[in-house]
């Protein structure tokens, strides 16, 4: 019993090629009869999440295989204003293992080579991060284009992009104009999204869309909808900077424009939550809500990643209680 507990969770938890080696989503023209035909039923949306927690639960040897599934989806990140090569060291180091060795032993899963997904930085960190994983498959990943605000000049910010992906970046999170979202200049977002997608090269495209600031649910879905037209191969929900981050009812109208868009053009886009997931509980949340709206497939950090500083920390202390049955002290448990 405990052999075939040990390869189910490993089956769970096998790592998948990366997004930078997964297929780049080439895009297709504007369509703005599709994107003016959006429309989103708030209350369903609401009734829909709401139901969630009760409908699907995961215990025991099998939660620990969905947390070792998040860890594996993870983008390790620091951004913030005192960030130091030393810290991104110490992010990277973590990355590399980011669970305690003892505990992945006791699981019966020191063999997966679990790492994150990706590790997130500034663009002036990006040369320190690349030699940090050197020798690894995980991919560097860089805030660009005026993050957290979008407003620098737009050369600059194809530039910066351009930059990032020379230092070594392999995948490129950029910020849009919000303001093209809530004056509806369709033309406008879809070109400029089209203009950095050009400028990523060979680098992976994520678009954060900064939710909060959209409004509406119905501009959430239009944004998507064009970001995706316009060559994203991810969308993500927010910079973690805003006073609104990810939430549930966002998420699902994200995804659904994620399998609107792949039954129209056959394209995967991925997709990525940022901001206030902390915990272990969450984590499983949106697995669970990732799973019933876009499948299995979609549950592989090509096409799915946290945005997260501080989950770790909450789901290795609980793959710790499932090994001991006790909650250890949070620093035992230490970020960088």
């Amino acid at each position: 019993m405990i052999e075939e507990r040990q390869r189910e969770r490993q089956a769970s938890a096998r790592p998948a090629p990366d997004a930078a080696d997964a297929a780049r989503n080439p895009g297709c023209v504007l369509d703005l009869g599709w994107i003016e035909s959006v429309r989103v039923n708030r209350s369903a949306v609401e009734r829909r999440i709401a139901g969630l927690p009760g409908r699907r639960t995961v215990k025991q040897q099998w939660q620990a295989a969905w947390l070792l599934r998040a860890i594996s989806c993870m983008d390790l990140t620091t951004l913030s204003g005192d960030d130091t090569a030393g810290t991104v060291q110490r992010l990277c180091a973590k990355a590399r293992h980011p669970v305690r060795a003892d505990i992945l032993e006791a699981l019966g899963a020191e063999q997966l080579q679990l790492q994150v997904g990706a590790v997130c930085v500034y663009h002036v960190f990006v040369p320190t991060a690349v030699e940090a994983l050197r020798g690894t498959t995980i991919p560097v990943a860089a805030v660009s284009t005026g993050f957290p605000a979008g407003l620098n000049p737009f050369e600059l910010r194809v530039r910066e992009i351009e930059e990032s992906v020379a230092a070594g970046a392999r995948e490129i999170d950029i910020v849009i104009s919000r303001h093209h979202v809530l004056t509806g200049n369709w033309h406008a977002l879809y070109d400029e999204v089209a203009a950095f997608h050009a400028a990523c090269g060979d680098a992976h495209l994520k678009t954060i869309l900064a939710t909060g600031e959209l409004g509406t649910l119905r501009n959430v879905a239009k944004a998507s909808l064009v970001c995706m037209m316009a060559g994203a191969d991810f969308i993500k929900t927010s910079t973690g900077k805003e006073t609104v981050n990810a939430t549930a009812a966002v998420s699902l109208v994200m995804l659904r424009a994620i399998r609107d868009y792949y039954v129209r053009t056959g394209h995967h886009v991925g997709f990525k939550p940022a901001g206030g997931i902390k915990t272990a509980k969450q984590a499983l949340e949106w697995l669970i809500l990732m799973k019933e709206e876009l499948g299995n497939e979609w549950l592989r950090p090509h096409l799915f990643r946290f945005g997260a500083s501080s989950l770790l920390g909450d789901i290795e202390r609980q793959l710790e209680h499932f090994v001991t049955g006790q909650y250890s002290a949070t620093f035992r448990h230490p970020m960088v």
